[in-house]
């Protein structure tokens, strides 16, 4: 049992509220809603990650653009189980605004969740009025890029929130920050949100040639690469670029991976140019309409 996820005092004052939650074909789905005026911003971490990595996010865009952060399925607050295959993550995606009655949306994807707004945009593109795909590749395998990390040997309690942290980084991770956003105390330690199990066989489920899925859609995007990306090489990037109607590569300087920590600032600032862009070319509706 969950006793309680304790973020530092940084998370805690970024975090517009706590999550709320629900019930999608069949699950339960937490997500964090600040609420307030403009389009919908619809935001999907990658593995390991939670949809609160996004506060920060949608603090800077306040006014001008609500971004709601999905715990997708197998992370954060939403529940774990089931098949954690790409289909089912777009359908828990479409699901989601349709609840919420607030498509077209602009979908934002970081890494994994890269891969599945650009799927939902070609699968449910009433859903979708806009894309922000955040450092991921279309070319996810071997030699392009190392797409599995192997987290079967991480543990599964430990006494506290450091040493977690510690035995992460002791295999092999230099900075486990990141990874750190989905640590929580239950009653018999500190642990992970996610099953480790569940995590290898996501990753392998993502892996291989998604280049058919990026270029099925039209939708206005912005592909926004990390200059040391370990995933999105500058040559997949620039084909990307080119591969797909419409679409805009920006690159955020000194980022690694994880860009929207490295550089909350510029990833906000990329991120709400782009979409200021695109609603001024009128793509975002006045009212909520969840047409697919």
């Amino acid at each position: 049992m969950l006793v309680g996820v304790r973020p530092t005092p940084a998370e805690r004052s970024a975090v517009p509220a706590a999550e709320s939650f629900v019930r999608l074909r069949g699950r339960r789905f937490a997500y964090l809603d600040p609420g307030g005026p403009g389009p919908v911003l619809l935001a999907l971490h990658g593995h390991f990650g939670r949809g609160r990595i996004f506060a920060p996010l949608a603090a800077a865009l306040a006014g001008r653009y609500r971004v709601v952060a999905l715990d997708q399925r197998g992370h954060g607050l939403s529940d774990n189980g089931g098949v954690l295959a790409p289909e089912e993550y777009v359908e828990d995606a479409a699901a989601f605004l349709r609840a919420m009655d607030c498509g077209p949306a602009a979908v934002l994807g970081h890494s994994m969740g890269g891969a599945v707004a650009f799927s939902l945009a070609a699968r449910h593109p009433g859903l979708v009025a806009a894309l922000v795909v955040a450092d991921m590749t279309v070319r996810n395998h071997e030699p392009e890029t190392h797409p599995v990390l192997d987290v079967s040997a991480w543990p599964r309690r430990t006494a506290s929130r450091a040493a977690l942290r510690a035995a992460i980084e002791a295999r092999g991770i230099p900075d486990a920050s990141s990874f750190m956003d989905s640590a929580a105390e239950f009653e018999d330690g500190w642990g992970l949100l996610f099953d480790t199990d569940a995590m290898m066989a996501s990753q392998r489920a993502f892996t291989g040639d998604l280049s058919a899925s990026w270029t099925a859609s039209r939708q206005p995007a912005l592909l926004l690469r990390a200059e040391r990306s370990f995933l999105l090489t500058r040559a997949t990037a620039e084909w990307m670029a080119g591969a797909r109607p419409h679409t805009e590569l920006a690159e955020l300087p000194g980022c690694g991976h994880w860009l929207y920590a490295d550089d909350p600032a510029g990833f906000a600032r990329e991120t709400g140019r782009f979409l200021d862009t695109v609603r001024a070319g009128g793509a975002f509706p006045t009212t909520g309409s969840t047409t697919s």
